[in-house]
């Protein structure tokens, strides 16, 4: 939050209220199945993991793994771009 608030010339307060909305709307987005794409950035969506049959470590028995909804990010190329300077 320092950051976003020594960029923008705001108060932490304020910055990290913008950056809590900013999650939260995301995070409810993602949620109802709405994908979110920010240009440059990146997007966020919902995927789907199957249920399948695992192990346990400790003591090798088997164990069943439940289906389980995931959240995916794919970094956009000017994101990407950056990192590979």
């Amino acid at each position: 939050m320092d950051a976003v608030s020594s960029a923008t010339g705001t108060s932490k307060a304020s910055a990290g209220e913008t950056i809590d909305a900013f999650i939260a709307a995301v995070t409810k987005a993602v949620a109802n199945g709405d994908a979110v794409q920010l240009v440059g950035f990146g997007s966020f969506s919902q995927g789907a993991r199957a249920a399948r049959t695992g192990r346990n470590p400790a003591t090798g028995e088997e164990i069943r793994i439940s289906a389980a909804k995931t959240v995916k990010f794919t970094a956009g190329k000017a994101f990407k771009d950056a990192v590979n300077v």
